[in-house]
Order: structure tokens, then C-alpha cells, then sequence
């Protein structure tokens, strides 16, 4: 930061000093001159010297304000002038159109102001919720933060271009350290909403700011609004940008999943179909052909095949039905996901408290991933818990989407390290490809919980 300026007292008493020397030193010069003549001046040569000196006192009183238009000209005719107001403004706004970083845009901003306007310090305050930071500042200033409640930053949005007084009692924490200095704060806004904030200084026995410049001021500051703005609107963009890249890379891996879990199940199927229900229908149809064969001349030993085979048709009905079960429960086909789910918890192998508040019926694809997940949860529940676990398995609709929980009270997990296994793999493609979300909870030791959401059309409950 630039050394503050003196006091407004000590630099008149200066500059007094500094008249009087000045004209000691005129005075010095025309005696010396007197002396150097070797002889007094005459009345006529007395008034000329008296005038003359006069002069030269005149003269020097008027170099400093003429020393100041010099530079003046000088800077106007070798292209150097400094910049007014409205033309730092302008300025910014055409910055605005070119693709640059936002913290560039703001550095040559603060850089601009502090040499257009002659000032010892130039900055930039960024931040929403209330939380402001010091951004970028011409000196470099140290990081600094001010809190604001609502009240207070609608106060400072209103307010437009604030004076140091005003900033002291509302923005203590931009002003500390230089109370005694010369600021105007103005608020960088958007619909009302506080974004940031353009905070110009001058030291002690500084110039006042003119009108001119407090307008400038608030018109930069409306423009740094705009540019927050829509530098929240590209980052808000981006992550929904990046999160739904996220979810689409997990919706193809989930897809994937999906298929080879399908074809997995194709070949279950196809090996149980064949060492099963397949082997015992070829035993039945050789049983058939030969109790036909002795129909003809054992009618006794006929009878007692065909009592045989009554029951083998009996065990093979039994496996078929245990196989369908398993792809389709036909509970849930005929009577829903209330009595399925009832019917499931009654065989989990640990105390199941149901709460099922849901009775309408639903697509299949919705019924199976809740049919199947809250039975892959009961299933984990019994698997891993201790004696004495519980589970509670509650279903609900509410606000357009079907709702399922499963809670236990065994031993618990690090979802993290189980987020690869199999299990909540299959969960998680099965709610995903109705639409919905699963998340697990559990710690080591306290249980688990498991929660599905599935979103419903406005045709879904029927």
C-alpha cells in the first residue's frame, strides 16, 4: 500500500515554509546582486529592484498551478493524458465483449482506476450468501472478508456509491486501516442481489471526489455486476454441465451392467431349464412310454409307475414354479407390491416390521426394482446381521414419486468399500432404469438403511 499522505495541517504549515524560504532566498539574491554593483542603487535603480522582486515572489506563488497545466499539455500533446471518468467506462464495457479470464478483466480494471483518477488504492470485492472478498486490488492488498446479513446488503445495493462515513458504519471490514482516507464504495449488483464491490481511495489531505467521478464510478460498478452475473451463470452451467456428463457415464455403465446381468440370468435360466425341469421331463416321457408298455402286461406294476409318476409331475411343477419365482414373483404379478413384499418379508429370515401405506398398483418395471431391492436389502439384512437383528421395510407415494426404505439395526458397513460389490450394484441399475435414485447409509456398527426413490408419471398409479 502506497505511505499515506500528511495531514492536512502539517502540509499547509509546509507549504508555508516552503513561501517564506523562497522568498528569503529572492531577497538573498537581490542584495548579493546590490552588493555585487559595489555601490547602493539610486532611487530609480531602488523602485526597479523592489519590483522586480515582487515579481519574482508573484511569480513563484503561481509556478505550481502553472507547473500543473504544463504537464497538462504536455500529457495531451504526447498522447499520455490520463483517461476521464466516462471513458473508463466505456472502456470497461468493450473489455466486456472479449474472451478473457474474469480475474484479468478485474485486475486491469482496478489497475485503470487507480491511474485514471489519481488514486493511492483501487479494488475489487467479490462473493454472494452475504460473504464478501477482497478479489484483486491495485497495490496488492491482503486477502480480507466482510459479512453481511440480508438487511445490510440490501442496504448496500440501494445505496448505490457510499462515502467513508457510510462505508465504516456498513463495511467495517473494507475500510480498516484507513479511516482517515478518502473512499467511495460502490455495490456491484444484479436483480437485487449484492455480487461484489468497486471500493476507490485517496489518503489523508486527498482530492474530494467529483461528481463526475462518483458517476463513473457507479456506472463501472453496475457493469462489474453484469459481469459476476453471468460469471455465476457460466460456472452454475458448467457443473450442470459436469454433472450430467457424471450421469450419463454412470447411466452407460449402469447400462452395461444391466445387459451382462441379463444375458448372466439368460444363461441361469437356460442351465436350470436344462439340469432341471428339462432332465425331469425326458425321465417323465421314458416313465409314460414304459407304463404304457406294461399297461399291456402288468397292469400292477403299470399302476405303480404311474403312481410315480403323479409325484415326479408334482416335483417338477414345484421346480418350475420356484424357477418363475424367480423371475417374476406371481404374487406380485397378481396382487401387487403390498402382498408380494409381505409374502417376502415373512420368509427374510429376521424380524421384518412392515409399513407399506402404498396400495394402488404401478408399472411393472417400478414394482419389480422395489420388489427386488427390498428383497435384496432383507436378504443383506439376514446375511450379515447378528442374533436379535430387526428390519423395518416401509413403502410410501408422495409428492409424484414411489418411496421405499429399508432399515436394520445389525452390525453395519463402510458403504465405500462395498459401493463395487454386486449386490448394490444390481440395486442401483434396477432403481436407475426406472427413473429413480438409491442411496445407502451405514456406519460400522450402527446399521444400515437403505433409500429408493422412483419418480411416477401422472398415469403410473392405476
Amino acid at each position: 500500500m502506497s505511505p499515506p499522505r500528511p495531514k492536512l495541517l502539517p502540509r499547509l504549515l509546509g507549504e508555508a515554509l516552503t513561501l517564506l524560504a523562497l522568498a528569503a532566498v529572492v531577497a538573498a539574491v537581490y542584495v548579493a546582486i546590490v552588493i555585487g554593483l559595489g555601490r547602493p542603487p539610486t532611487g530609480g535603480e531602488r523602485a526597479l529592484l523592489v519590483l522586480s522582486a515582487a515579481a519574482a515572489a508573484v511569480a513563484a506563488l503561481l509556478w505550481g498551478e502553472l507547473r500543473a497545466r504544463v504537464r497538462e499539455l504536455a500529457q495531451t500533446l504526447t498522447g499520455a493524458r490520463r483517461p476521464s471518468p466516462e471513458t473508463i467506462a466505456a472502456t470497461f464495457r468493450s473489455r466486456l465483449t472479449r474472451a478473457l479470464p474474469l480475474d484479468e478483466i478485474l485486475l486491469q480494471l482496478v489497475e485503470s482506476l487507480r491511474e485514471s483518477l489519481a488514486l493511492d488504492a483501487a479494488e475489487v470485492w467479490t462473493g454472494s450468501n452475504g460473504v464478501l472478498q477482497r478479489s484483486v486490488a491495485d497495490p496488492e492488498l491482503p486477502p480480507a472478508r466482510q459479512e453481511l446479513t440480508p438487511d445490510e446488503g440490501s442496504v448496500v445495493v440501494r445505496t448505490g456509491v457510499g462515502g467513508t462515513s457510510w462505508a465504516q458504519t456498513w463495511l467495517p471490514a473494507v475500510t480498516a486501516g484507513r479511516e482517515d482516507g478518502i473512499l467511495r464504495v460502490a455495490a456491484a449488483a444484479s436483480g437485487g442481489e449484492l455480487l461484489g464491490l468497486l471500493v476507490v481511495s485517496r489518503g489523508p489531505g486527498g482530492a474530494q471526489f467529483e461528481q463526475a467521478e462518483e458517476q463513473a464510478l457507479a456506472e463501472v460498478a453496475r457493469q462489474v455486476g453484469v459481469l459476476l452475473h453471468t460469471a455465476q451463470l457460466d460456472s452454475a452451467l458448467r457443473a450442470t454441465h459436469d454433472a450430467l456428463r457424471a450421469q450419463a457415464d454412470e447411466l452407460r455403465a449402469s447400462r452395461a451392467r444391466v445387459v451382462a446381468a441379463a444375458d448372466n440370468e439368460r444363461r441361469r435360466i437356460e442351465r436350470d431349464l436344462h439340469d432341471g425341469a428339462q432332465q425331469r421331463l425326458v425321465g417323465l416321457a421314458l416313465k409314460t412310454r414304459l407304463a404304457r408298455e406294461l399297461a399291456e402286461r402288468d397292469a400292477s406294476a403299470a399302476a405303480a409307475v404311474l403312481e410315480e409318476l403323479g409325484h415326479e409331475i408334482e416335483s417338477t411343477v414345484d421346480e418350475l414354479r420356484a424357477l418363475a419365482h424367480g423371475i417374476y414373483p406371481p404374487t406380485l404379478a397378481r396382487r401387487g407390491l403390498r402382498a408380494a413384499l409381505a409374502e417376502a418379508s415373512r420368509g427374510a429370515g429376521l424380524p421384518v416390521e412392515t409399513r407399506i401405506e402404498a396400495d394402488s398398483r404401478y408399472p411393472a418395471e417400478v414394482e419389480a426394482a422395489v420388489y427386488f431391492c427390498c428383497l435384496e436389502a432383507l436378504q443383506n439384512a439376514a446375511k450379515h446381521g447378528r442374533n436379535g437383528t430387526r428390519a423395518t421395510l416401509s413403502i410410501t407415494e408422495t409428492e409424484g414419486a414411489l418411496v421405499f426404505e429399508i432399515t436394520d439395526d445389525g452390525p453395519g458397513f463402510d458403504p465405500r468399500a462395498a459401493r463395487e460389490g454386486a449386490g448394490l450394484a444390481n440395486m442401483a441399475d434396477r432403481v436407475g432404469s426406472a427413473g429413480g435414485r438409491l442411496r445407502v447409509e451405514s456406519t460400522a456398527g450402527a446399521g444400515t438403511r437403505v433409500i429408493g426413490t422412483i419418480p411416477l408419471q401422472d398415469d403410473s398409479a392405476r
